[in-house]
């Protein structure tokens, strides 16, 4: 059994007469099933190898099935595009009580300290007036707003953080007192404010917290032991009722007000109200050249022209990030263009300086997202928490998997937080379409691929490249704490059988691995690397083979492999396997096609199915690797293997050949692109390359041929090549392939064409699902034709 005097080599041998036996089985389409074993005439013990290694071929074909997963491809493809390189990030520090102007917007940075009795209220400071009527751009509806806050005195703005509300109601309320403008303190609530609280004449400002309006449902906890501080009973959300009576208040005084409330499910009650409107940001072009014209006034001729052209450059946008700025990030690249254009400023640091702007609004974002650090006061913000890393890890994905997983994410993170606290769900929130504001992305129709066909789905997607890969640095190395529940999620959403949902799951996980490893590979990829479960295995060489990618950490995920290896754990060993086809942890596609060898051929387990196992899982990342950029390399090793004397490496090159026949390409999706197959996604691997790489057909050829005349596995490779037909007679583009390189090569000699005109003729007469004749006629001639070559 050592040698390989059994199985013919790679080059055909001379075929047998017509009178052959399996000639003749081949002609009344009994090949199909009986591939060309001679026929048995007794049973001596001189077979029984041959029927143990037969029997052990079909096991470990059949352990290969379904292991890349319906709509892998696609999703790896969109996840990989996501989860770029973190990017290097700066630091800042901020100063005094965290509320500030900052050119076109207000910026609370910090949260609301808590206050009784009587209403807090500060006068906004003239020269923060002089300098926001300098560089304020009105939005979209601004005279209406200020037609219905001169009517009614009091006005509800709605929209996203950061859009600039804020300075939109300076703006209204200083153009409407004359500059007598108040912010009211935002930790008492609407119901909360007395006539006392109001400056007669003056303009109010209040900033609704974003925990939905409402006063806290039970009284904070303090530290120590302390009473907790009572407050005035109210009803739980903030309504029109109340806004009433603020406006009552506003008359009697001969004030105005404008309430601030970000988008939410409280904004969409209100803006079916008397008072709600909807308030956009201005255009970012706009709110940039009236900042760069202010700054560059005495700069040469020429100077805000060239700004604005550079504002548009290609690596100014990339180093941004954004999509669309903000009203104070417009400000910002304005001021650093000003600087540019003075000399101030070199072309490096200033897409350095670009890059700080997703980093800032990130921080922001995480910035106390746990106050008042109990529950359930606090599961607004854990819950627009979860939702952005959630749409990190699925962004541009399907938004019903993204609500979902922040779903499970935010009571993860409300058990670590409040242990003691039950913790619920609500089931009428935010709406579907309000929710994306949270965190700056926004809701597209799109597809999704599902491998052989795309189906219809509402996407969700950031409104910046970059944003996706800076939550989770900003999360992962920024809140240590909250690492734990991130990867119970991250394990538990790789224990999903979905590809869009664990492929997902697992990269993300190995982005979070290369960045720490000896964290990261503890727990995330340790508790799935031996899991039954097969798929999570998938995830977790996926995940060692995505932190592979970092040359610092292959060295280490190396290492791994090779400790489960060998481990004696039949559950590691396959996940070592998988993770071999991806090539990144070996350094090399050669490198991983030696490690596969090694490990198929150096197994000690003589139990079948355990053998079959290993056998399984190293053909499907053998069959992976020829799907990569070098399946020239992989040929070749293929060859070697059959040549080599080796019994179980050419079992190894036979099963992997038979894989090609009939296992789509999309389904051997890796992690670097290979732009030649993706068009050819739906086509068995064999006519993908037939059609990529024509010049390896001969080699192609060469072994599907060895597969068909092996005797272990020639049923199932003609089985393999009968599904390939069948498909080759739906796909035009495929049965050229297949009728122009490969049949021809495949029927060298008479034994070999009766076999593939049995095939043919079996399909044919297929009473269930019979072979188009017309595409069986050109089969027919496509073998014929071998003759004469």
């Amino acid at each position: 059994m050592s040698g390989h005097d059994d199985a013919p080599g790679v080059e055909q041998p001379p075929a047998d007469g017509p009178g052959d036996p399996r000639a003749e089985a081949a002609k009344d389409g009994r090949g199909a099933a009986h591939g060309d074993q001679p026929q048995q005439h007794d049973k001596d013990t001189a077979d029984e190898p041959r029927q143990t290694e037969a029997r052990l071929f079909d096991q470990a074909g059949r352990s290969t099935r379904g292991a890349g997963g319906t709509g892998g491809a696609g999703t790896a493809r969109a996840a990989r595009r996501v989860l770029a390189p973190a990017r290097e990030l700066r630091r800042y520090v901020m100063h005094g009580d965290g509320q500030v102007l900052h050119d076109n917007t207000i910026i609370n940075l910090y949260g609301t300290g808590a206050a009784g009795g009587r209403t807090l209220r500060g006068t906004v400071p003239q020269e923060t007036l002089d300098r926001l009527d300098e560089v304020y751009c009105e939005p979209a509806g601004y005279q209406r707003m200020k037609d219905t806050l001169r009517t009614q005195r009091l006005l509800v703005l709605c929209g996203e953080p950061g859009s600039g509300r804020g300075s939109t109601a300076l703006a209204l309320l200083a153009e409407l007192t004359g500059g007598q403008v108040t912010r009211l303190d935002p930790s008492h609530a609407v119901h909360e404010i007395t006539e006392d609280g109001l400056a007669p004449g003056h303009g109010h400002l209040l900033h609704l917290p974003p925990q939905d309006g409402r006063p806290d449902p039970q009284a904070a906890r303090p530290p120590g032991g302390e009473q907790p501080r009572p407050r005035t009973a109210a009803p739980g959300r903030l309504t029109e009722l109340h806004l009433d009576r603020f406006a009552e208040l506003l008359h009697a005084t001969g004030a105005y007000g404008i309430v601030l409330v970000d988008s939410s499910d409280l904004a969409d009650r209100l803006l079916q109200g008397r008072y709600g409107l909807y308030c956009p940001a201005p255009e970012p072009a706009g709110v940039l050249l009236r900042h760069l014209r202010i700054l560059l006034r005495d700069a040469p001729e020429g100077a805000l022209d060239e700004a604005r052209a550079l504002a548009a450059d290609g690596d100014v946008t990339r180093a941004l990030g954004l999509d669309r700025l903000r009203p104070r990030e417009a400000a910002g690249l304005a001021a650093l263009l000003a600087r540019r254009q003075r000399g101030e400023l070199a072309d490096t640091r200033l897409l350095e300086e670009c890059g700080a702007f997703v980093r800032a609004q990130v921080r922001a974002w995480f910035a106390g997202a746990d106050r008042p650090g109990t529950v359930p006061e606090a599961l607004p913000a854990l819950g627009a928490a979860a939702f952005r890393i959630a749409v990190a890890v699925f962004d541009r994905g399907p938004y019903s998997l993204a609500t979902e997983a922040a779903e499970l994410l935010a009571w993860d993170l409300a058990v670590t937080l409040d242990p003691g606290q039950p913790v619920g769900r609500r089931l009428f929130g935010t709406h579907a379409d309000l929710r994306p504001a949270l965190a700056r992305c926004v809701l597209e129709d799109g597809e999704i691929e599902m491998g052989t066909y795309r189906v219809p789905a509402r996407l969700v997607r950031f409104q910046g490249g970059a944003l996706a890969t800076e939550v989770l640095h900003e999360v992962w190395h920024g809140h240590h704490n909250a690492r734990g529940p991130v990867s119970r999620w991250l394990r538990g959403l790789c224990d999903d059988p979905r590809p869009a949902v664990w492929v997902r799951a697992s990269l993300t996980a190995g982005v979070l691995c290369s960045w720490d490893w000896l964290y990261g590979f503890r727990e995330l990829v340790g508790p799935l690397a031996g899991s039954d479960d097969p798929v999570t295995r998938m995830a977790a060489a996926t995940a060692v083979a995505e932190a592979a990618r970092n040359p610092l950490v292959r060295p280490a995920a190396a290492d791994a492999l090779k400790e489960w290896e060998k481990s004696g754990d039949a559950a590691l060993l396959h996940t070592a396997i998988l993770a071999h086809g991806y090539a990144l942890p070996a350094g090399s596609v050669r490198a991983s096609l030696g490690a596969l060898g090694t490990l198929v051929r150096t197994h000690r387990d003589d139990e079948v199915d355990a053998l079959a196992d290993v056998l399984g899982a190293a053909a499907f990342s053998v069959t992976r690797l020829l799907a990569s950029q070098e399946p020239e390399t992989v040929l070749a090793r293929l060859q070697d293997w059959l040549r080599g004397g080796r019994r179980i490496l050419a079992m190894l090159a036979d099963l992997a050949v038979v894989e090609t026949l009939t296992t789509r390409t999309t389904h051997l999706w890796g992690l670097d692109d290979v732009p030649a197959l993706e068009p050819h996604g739906p086509r068995p691997l064999l006519v993908a390359l037939l059609a990529t790489r024509p010049d390896l057909a001969p080699e192609l050829a060469a072994l599907v041929g060895h597969a068909l005349s092996a005797p272990y596995c020639g049923a199932m490779a003609l089985d393999g090549l009968g599904t390939l037909l069948r498909r080759a007679a739906r796909d035009p583009e495929a049965l050229d392939l297949v009728c122009g390189a490969l049949l021809p090569r495949l029927a060298p000699g008479p034994r070999d064409r009766d076999r593939l005109f049995g095939l043919i003729t079996a399909l044919v007469r297929d009473r269930d699902r019979p072979l188009d004749k017309t595409a069986a006629g050109r089969m027919w001639d496509a073998v014929a034709e071998g003759a004469e070559r």
